[in-house]
């Protein structure tokens, strides 16, 4: 039994916070990776390409990272967060306000389902490995049909759904690209045709 239950109870409840390129994100229990900014973001992270006016789209932000990260590296574009979780859009929105990010929204939605229409030039996504093939295929489809011609849709994923993304991307895309393979998790992307 714990010697001060309540002390405890304080600490475990205590605001986490963690910082990444010059922005701090408060973090909650029950968000993906509270305590620190998981691999395969700052993967994904490294390996993004996206111009300063760059229009992005983070699908299931989280918190924030991808796409306030996003927000500061294209700050001629906007980049809109979006997350079926009410909790992770509301501190990435706490996270934005925090970071006076201007060039970015957050945005209750399950996948694509409230985004109004519009043309990404990049989309973003920390695929969740559980969520089903048939929400990652409608993913894929909905990303396809949101970017513009030229436009890039990055995800990670663990690496164990690497030959599902390569058959996934292949018939929604018409083609795969594998950016960087990890030992857990690999980069991906596809570009939409014009």
């Amino acid at each position: 039994m714990l010697e001060n239950p309540s002390a405890y109870n304080r600490k475990i409840r205590a605001d986490l916070a963690i910082e990444y390129e010059g922005l701090r994100f408060a973090t909650t229990w029950g968000l993906f990776s509270p305590r620190a900014i998981d691999d395969g973001s700052r993967l994904l992270l490294d390996y993004l390409e996206l111009e300063t006016d760059s229009n992005c789209l983070d699908l299931g932000c989280g918190y924030g990272v991808l796409g306030l990260v996003m927000a500061r590296r294209a700050p001629g574009g906007h980049t809109l967060l979006v997350d079926k979780d009410f909790v992770a859009v509301d501190y990435a929105e706490k996270n934005r306000r925090a970071n006076r990010i201007d060039n970015a929204s957050c945005l209750l939605s399950n996948g694509f389902a409230q985004v109004p229409p519009q043309q990404f030039d990049v989309i973003v996504s920390n695929i969740p490995a559980k969520v089903g093939k048939e929400m990652l295929y409608i993913y894929l489809f909905d990303a396809l049909e949101y970017l513009r011609p030229g436009g890039s849709f990055y995800i990670v994923t663990i690496t164990g759904l690497r030959q599902f993304f390569k058959r996934g991307f292949s018939e929604v895309f018409g083609h795969y690209e594998k950016i960087k393979q990890g030992k857990t998790y690999t980069v991906a992307r596809g570009i939409k045709q014009s």
